[in-house]
């Protein structure tokens, strides 16, 4: 790959992303690069070549970057882009913030962003996924987004542009996200900082957070009505399913399907993407045997295996 504009922020060749990653494996970017601002991220864009490749990282808290790496340039933003402000019941999040900053501060203001607490990650990833938590989802609460494009144009997409639905959007291809706004609801600070710690007991209980794990694997699937149309409303739960199949604990060299909640899978040290992707599909291909139902990833995998 030749060519690349010079920008003002970090290039940095054959980056490693198992570090960047809560998983912790994967193999080299061919570049990373971390703009120092936004002119400097719209700059670099309009400038690269259309034909190489880009992705946006966050923390990396919900992805695998399978073994051989990712080609293309991955971006990811830093502190030019982490700045959180309350005004009246609005609230704007650099992309790059992370969703627990931005619902404690939200909180000191008396504004209500609670279901951001115990959600991993940051801004943007909430975004692109519609995050949710305790019956509320980032659809609920956003007004719109800002894009940089691919074009190197700022543009601001609202909720109706972004189609949130469960655990997907709709973003131009290749755009990077750099900031969104929220309408929050009023509240006591002292009450929402008491049902934030409420939050972080339970997930505490029922969840491996001490573990390297991204979340849930696995969607929840819909369940379906008697004329087969999709039905949101059943309470079908990926994690119920794992168990009838008899999956909890399931492993596959360095990785697990965690015991203390069969719907995280965790690397218990020293496994590869190459192992964590396989028990995924391990998984799904036993819970479809056991379940007729075929569980779909909640964790974005992305990359070339290893050759």
């Amino acid at each position: 790959m030749t060519g690349l504009p010079t920008p003002k922020g970090t290039l940095t060749p054959g980056r490693d992303l198992s570090e960047l990653t809560w998983l912790r494996v994967g193999g080299p970017a061919d570049f990373l690069f971390q703009p120092k601002d936004k002119a400097d991220l719209a700059e670099f864009l309009r400038n690269l070549d259309a034909s190489v490749p880009v992705f946006p990282m966050g923390v990396g808290s919900n992805l695998i970057v399978r073994d051989g790496g990712l080609r293309g340039v991955v971006i990811r933003l830093g502190r030019g882009f982490n700045q959180i402000e309350c005004d009246g019941t609005r609230v704007t999040a650099g992309a790059a913030a992370l969703d627990a900053h931005v619902a404690r501060r939200a909180a000191d203001a008396g504004l209500d962003l609670t279901f951001l607490r115990t959600i991993p990650g940051s801004i943007g990833g909430a975004i692109r996924m519609n995050a949710g938590c305790y019956g509320s989802y980032v659809a609920d609460r956003l007004v719109a987004a800002t894009v940089i494009t691919r074009e190197g144009a700022e543009v601001r997409l609202t909720r109706d542009d972004l189609n949130l639905r469960y655990r997907q959007s709709d973003l131009p291809e290749g755009a990077v996200l750099i900031s969104a706004e929220f309408e929050a609801p009023q509240g006591d600070p002292e009450a929402l900082h008491a049902r934030m710690e409420d939050q972080l007991a339970r997930r505490d209980a029922t969840q491996p957070t001490r573990e390297r794990s991204a979340g849930s694997t696995f969607r929840n699937p819909a369940g379906f009505s008697s004329t087969g149309q999709a039905d949101d409303t059943h309470d079908l739960k990926a994690w119920k399913l794992i168990d009838d199949a008899g999956l909890r604990g399931a492993r596959r060299g360095g990785a697990q399907m965690s015991e203390k909640h069969s719907n995280f899978m965790i690397n218990t040290g020293g496994a590869t993407a190459a192992d964590l992707e396989s028990l995924g599909e391990d998984v799904r291909k036993k819970v479809y045997a056991s379940s007729g139902i075929t569980l779909e990833w909640e964790i974005m995998r992305v990359g070339d295996p290893l050759a």
